[in-house]
């Protein structure tokens, strides 16, 4: 009867133990719709001892905990309900909307025109008269310009030294207080509002390259095409460009004077006016030489030329070939420019008859001179 009792009693605690693991359940497994769950779990109750014996074998002895006086039970919540409770939160105050009554103004510390400040506050103030905090607009920071000088060489007048630096006639009237704006003189300084390399730079067309500098950069800082300054420079390499190297700027307004030159040297050519870089009617191109008045250079009479002219040192004449003479109109007497030889030379002698285009210049008793000269090719001009 014992033992049917016991039974009995064994089977109902096996079933309050599954009951209870449904109702409660470890809190690292809580899932689903659980709302409690239990810290201690059941493997916490039981521990295992190994025991050493003297012949070293182990003895496994199984030990259980003392059962917790009150069982703790953690609550599971939602993380809804765990934001209404231990979260604040605020309405937000960028989209809320504001009260007529009282309004405040907050400005920030921007650097603005101060003109208009003050219209934006007079225009508050009529429509919120009691409700404005006092605004504080710092003031603005007026840079200084940097300034260089030009110096007015002849010719030079106010419209052109404008359009030179793409600036208006206006402009630099206020800038040097200019009563009249033709009342320029030679050596005059006039205030530019450009540093005085760029000045400089401007004025002569000119840039020196320093470190740093590439043809990109120096086309940029003066508004060009860097393949226009690789042409106008004759530049193979256009990769790097040497520090101190001078370039020359295909400005617009030097542009325009190199036109204007040329076709005021075709006007004059035009017009029967030769200009000394092409004087004459007549230009060829020849093979120059030289030649002195010493016995292996000439004959027996190495001062006496054709048509008997007599020669002397530092006289400007040249021997011409004979088809000069036959084929191209010149004679005895034709006044000569030479191309890369100041002043004018005179045709009074000629050469040996096997020579074409070519002409021989005297250079008196001077033998080191001939010899530096040597031979060229080089434009005549008759």
């Amino acid at each position: 009867m014992l033992t049917h009792y016991f039974r009995i009693f064994i089977f109902l605690l096996i079933i309050s133990e599954i009951a209870l693991a449904k109702s409660i359940v470890d809190c690292r497994v809580a899932t689903g719709e659980i709302t409690e769950c239990n810290p201690y779990g059941k493997k916490l109750h039981y521990a295992k001892k190994v025991v050493y014996d003297s012949d070293k074998l182990k003895l496994i002895i199984v030990k259980t905990l003392p059962t917790p006086e009150k069982k703790q039970f953690v609550k599971v919540i939602s993380v809804a309900e765990m934001i209404e409770k231990y979260i604040k939160v605020e309405d937000s105050k960028r989209f809320k909307g504001t009260d007529s009554e009282s309004v405040k103004i907050t400005v920030f510390e921007i650097p603005l025109d101060k003109e208009m400040v003050d219209k934006k506050i007079e225009k508050l103030k009529l429509s919120h008269k009691d409700n404005i905090e006092p605004i504080v607009v710092p003031e603005i920071q007026k840079t200084e310009a940097h300034y260089g000088y030009y110096v007015v060489v002849k010719g030079d007048v106010l419209s052109r030294i404008a359009k030179k630096f793409g600036l208006k006639v206006n402009t630099l009237v206020k800038l040097n207080a200019l009563k009249n704006k033709s009342s320029l003189h030679i050596n005059q300084k006039l205030k530019i509002p450009f540093e005085q390399k760029m000045i400089d730079s401007l004025a002569s067309a000119t840039y020196k390259v320093e470190e740093g500098d590439t043809l990109i950069s120096i086309a940029k800082k003066f508004k060009l095409l860097a393949k226009d300054i690789v042409t106008y420079n004759h530049i193979k390499d256009a990769t790097t460009v040497r520090a101190g190297k001078v370039l020359k700027l295909p400005l617009p307004y030097f542009l325009a004077q190199l036109k204007a030159k040329k076709k005021r040297a075709a006007q004059r050519v035009k017009n029967g006016r030769f200009d000394i870089n092409a004087f004459g009617k007549h230009k060829l191109r020849v093979t120059a030489t030289a030649y002195t008045s010493h016995g292996k250079q000439t004959d027996s009479t190495p001062f006496l030329a054709a048509w008997n002219n007599r020669l002397r040192p530092g006289m400007k004449s040249i021997a011409v070939s004979r088809d000069l003479l036959t084929r191209y109109g010149m004679k005895n007497g034709t006044k000569v420019r030479i191309g890369g030889l100041r002043g004018y030379y005179r045709v009074r002698d000629k050469m040996n008859k096997r020579y074409r285009k070519r002409i021989d210049i005297y250079m008196g008793l001077d033998r080191r001179r001939a010899l530096r000269w040597g031979r060229r090719s080089v434009v005549i001009y008759w």
